[in-house]
């Protein structure tokens, strides 16, 4: 009980802290990474500090000091984002954010990270049956972690304001620690009796090779006392520990990067991945073999792994709830096999704390990998590809090996490279045989690496194989003009036959064309026919001097509704924004459209706070992070916030296009709250030759302190008025529930 919730509070707390500081940095997927890796390293500190104090102390001693620093913990509670920590408005905000994370979350979450070890640890003192073999209860830690993680978008979330979570999480702190008490009570009166576990004998170590004659009895260890002095841990089984962890914890975070990049960096599509990858814990360090046995894993991990790498290695981007299942599928089988591994391979109970150190190491390795390196090394999500071949190669060797076998290792994935870069540069598959016949062809290429899949060096090459011929065989992409990774994202500037566009995953951020005559025409999202460009027609028509401020830059499209009597002022997060949209190669909507722009790099909310009041006649929400406006953009105090920056007369209007997310019934609620008139403009029945000059579908709201500020627009076509109510309810700071407008269609 004590070990389930003691991971329950560690893993309830990330997404809940998590969304109290994702405002501070526009709600970019990378937030929640970065996140994930100060928790990664802050249970690295946790494991080490338990391997260290079993080694000096024993277990009397090291639980008093554990209820001490427990005790001192309750002097940080409870939990809140620490006053006066600002954005440094930098592209790479990791370490900003690692520190306040550490100032405002550290202390218990430390103290939380140090539970499974130590809590397995005494229980192997207490001369239970079960003493000797106390890796069971990683199951139960790993179980409660996943419970409160579900819990989190399905029951926290949707019923609790964050300030009221926070209360309920610092009560289950207080319970926690009245169980830990009782914990260490309890293992001092067995050892003040003479626990038989006082006596020295440990249990032997696990044999892998004997564990491997028997793949079906994994999870039903019977591990028989012997002296653990005999077991020695050599240098290579350390490592081997470490890559096993390294690699789902990688794949972890490349996931939920590719989810949350087309959708919204939301708390449900962390978690997701996230509960998947611990409850391959629970799976196999269960006490029986419950759900998949670790040889079924490891026989249906490599199709999966082959279909993932060639839709990766044809760059396929449908719709991220047809891709999204094998995504997520590799990721649980990859998990599942490098886990069960682990589980195979653990030693004997004297060597616990070490085992779980170890396995932290790597999976700080793998946030590390993913949140500091990849963004400074890659201009695309590369990391995802490399975890994918490790994940090959550490697959467990089911045929014998030999001198052929090593040579074959390497000659057979290379004469596939080759095969395939050959035959893409000659044209095969040829066009006539229908846009399918690349899939086609490299499911022929994944038959073949299939074949390889007892020897994991040899699999492992074939599937880089694919990923390798894939990129030479297409060569240059003639229609690429730029790629760059910043801290919020991966973005591409497209050359089309009669465009230029910024893409970020499968979402078009705005786009120019190619023509002279045509360059200073909004095009995508902010057509002149419209709702922006009838918002601009029939809004403050007789004003002769507009000021206007824009959230979201993107490739600088809105500028041109512009005069040139006028400064508008656009509000920017990401500096690789900014030199993307002033950089003529690829944009020059800046540069040729009317007003004098000024830009001001930051998040929104926390720069808007320093304009003077009434100061804006027109308040344009166009940021988006994913496919989404970041839903801190959406509360009642963010609306409350641009109310006082806007001037009387004027208008807000709220870009709410998403495929996967109905956001006009969150801005109903906002209105009625607010006691603002509100209309909804969509322009969903674009024509094929609307398309074909870059217009896309586009929903927009418009809200004002009285109707008659808007009154022309909202009898244009296309246009109604926002209904009284909707049964969504209201998104505060405090509270917002992703759920509830999330199209499940």
């Amino acid at each position: 009980m004590t070990l389930f919730v003691n991971a329950a509070l560690l893993f309830a707390v990330q997404p809940m802290f998590s969304k109290m500081v994702l405002p501070m940095l526009g709600g970019t997927p990378a937030v929640w990474n970065t996140c994930m890796l100060f928790f990664q390293s802050a249970l690295l500190g946790g494991y080490l500090y338990a391997h260290v104090t079993s080694r000096w102390l024993d277990v009397r001693k090291q639980s008093i000091l554990q209820i001490a620093l427990f005790a001192l913990t309750f002097l940080t509670l409870p939990v809140a984002v620490a006053s006066g920590w600002r954005p440094t408005g930098s592209e790479m905000p990791v370490w900003w954010l690692a520190g306040l994370l550490a100032v405002s979350l550290g202390a218990p979450f430390f103290m939380l990270s140090t539970g499974a070890p130590l809590l397995q640890r005494w229980f192997s003192e207490t001369g239970h049956p079960s003493a000797a073999n106390p890796y069971f209860l990683y199951a139960a830690s790993n179980l409660g972690s996943m419970v409160a993680l579900l819990a989190y978008p399905v029951l926290i979330e949707p019923t609790l304001r964050l300030e009221q979570q926070s209360h309920l999480w610092t009560a289950g702190y207080v319970v926690l620690a009245a169980l830990i008490a009782t914990c260490a009570f309890v293992v001092r009166r067995r050892l003040l009796h003479g626990s038989p576990a006082s006596s020295g004998v440990m249990p032997r170590a696990v044999s892998a090779d004997a564990i491997a004659t028997d793949l079906d009895a994994l999870g039903a260890l019977h591990v028989a006392p012997r002296n653990a002095v005999a077991e020695r841990l050599t240098v290579w089984r350390r490592t081997r520990w470490v890559l096993l962890s390294f690699v789902p914890s990688s794949m972890l975070l490349a996931v939920t990067t590719y989810l949350s990049t087309d959708v919204a960096a939301i708390p449900l599509l962390w978690i997701v991945p996230l509960a998947i990858y611990l409850f391959t814990f629970v799976i196999v360090f269960a006490r029986k073999v419950v759900i998949f046995r670790h040889a079924f894993a490891v026989w249906l991990q490599p199709p999966f792994l082959l279909i993932l790498s060639v839709a990766i290695a044809l760059l396929m981007q449908r719709s991220v709830t047809a891709l999204a299942p094998t995504h997520l599928a590799a990721f649980f089988l990859t998990a599942l096999v490098c886990h069960g591994e682990l589980a195979k391979d653990r030693p004997s109970v004297d060597h616990l704390t070490e085992f779980y150190l170890w396995l932290s190491v790597g999976g700080v390795l793998g946030g590390i990998f993913n949140v500091i390196v990849a963004p400074q090394v890659f201009d695309s999500v590369v990391e995802y590809p490399i975890a994918i071949v490790l994940a090959a190669a550490l697959r467990p060797t089911l045929a014998a090996r030999g001198r052929f076998a090593r040579v074959a290792d390497v000659v057979f994935p290379a004469a596939l490279c080759v095969a395939i870069v050959v035959l893409m540069r000659s044209g095969f598959p040829p066009p006539s045989w229908g846009g399918k016949a690349p899939v086609w062809a490299f499911g022929g290429y994944a038959i073949v690496v299939l074949c390889f899949q007892r020897h994991p060096i040899r699999f492992a090459l074939g599937v880089a194989a694919i990923f390798i011929g894939a990129a030479l065989g297409r060569g240059a992409d003639q229609t690429l003009l730029f790629k760059g990774r910043s801290f919020f994202g991966v973005y591409r500037v497209m050359m089309y036959p009669k465009t230029r566009a910024l893409q970020n995953g499968t979402t078009t951020h705005g786009g120019q064309s190619i023509y002279p005559q045509l360059a200073t025409e909004p095009l995508t999202y902010y057509h002149r026919d419209g709702p922006l460009g009838q918002s601009f027609t029939w809004l403050m028509q007789k004003n002769p001097n507009r000021r206007v401020a824009i959230v979201g830059l993107g490739t600088g499209t809105v500028a041109c509704y512009g005069r040139s009597n006028e400064t508008w002022t656009f509000y920017e997060i990401d500096p690789l924004i900014e030199r993307i949209a002033f950089n003529p190669k690829y944009f020059t909507y800046l540069r040729d459209c009317p007003p004098a722009k000024r830009i001001v790099l930051g998040d929104a909310r926390l720069s808007l706070q320093q304009a003077p009041d009434s100061s804006y006649d027109f308040i344009i929400l166009d940021a988006f992070s994913s496919d989404a406006i970041p839903v801190h953009l959406m509360t009642r105090e963010a609306v409350q916030l641009y109310l006082r920056k806007l001037a009387p007369g004027g208008s807000i209007a709220f870009h709410i296009s998403n495929r996967y997310l109905n956001l006009e019934p969150v801005l109903v609620e906002i209105a009625r709250d607010a006691r603002l008139a509100g209309i909804v403009g969509a322009d969903t029945l674009v024509t094929p030759a609307q398309r074909a000059v870059f217009k896309m579908d586009s929903r927009w709201v418009v809200l004002s302190r009285k109707a008659t500020d808007h009154a022309q627009l909202a009898v244009q076509p296309g246009w109604h008025v926002l209904p009284p109510t909707s049964s969504v309810a209201l998104w505060t700071d405090d509270f917002s529930n992703v759920l509830s407008v999330f199209s499940w269609h």
